[in-house]
């Protein structure tokens, strides 16, 4: 079955000196958030960006396709801690996306939770979204 989450942003203002609020409509399980230019493009002084919204999405998703590939393998994970770091350069868009991962995983060598790690980047529905850009991975068993 097809799902589909919606969110959606009121902007008032020019580019440089305006700013937005972000609602999470699907779930409203997050407050609307601010976002403007400069925490898009300089600090993000307590506003979010579209930068981190994908981030946000990428880890989440990679540490679901990651678990499920390493149970599937018979090799279920206590625990994964997964980050997504996307790279804004103004005037380029964005330039890359660094994935971390560490996991704890019994039964499971150092090489055996790279790989498993390296086909769930190259799996991830979300990776799958974001293919123009670079996508980069660290992986390490804890």
């Amino acid at each position: 079955m097809a799902t589909t989450r919606s969110a959606h942003t009121v902007w008032e203002g020019n580019l440089l000196e305006g700013n937005g609020v972000v609602s999470f409509d699907s779930s409203g399980a997050i407050d609307p958030q601010p976002v403007t230019w400069a925490s898009r493009s300089q600090e993000a002084n307590g506003k979010t960006s579209p930068e981190e919204l994908i981030a946000a999405a990428h880890s989440s998703c990679f540490s679901m396709a990651f678990s499920h590939a390493l149970a599937g393998a018979g090799t279920p994970a206590t625990k994964l801690v997964a980050s997504a770091d996307v790279t804004f350069q103004p005037g380029e868009g964005i330039t890359g996306i660094h994935l971390s991962v560490e996991g704890t995983v019994p039964g499971l060598d150092e090489e055996g939770f790279v790989a498993a790690a390296e086909q769930a980047k190259v799996n991830c529905p979300v990776s799958q979204a974001l293919k123009a850009v670079p996508i980069t991975l660290s992986a390490k068993l804890a």
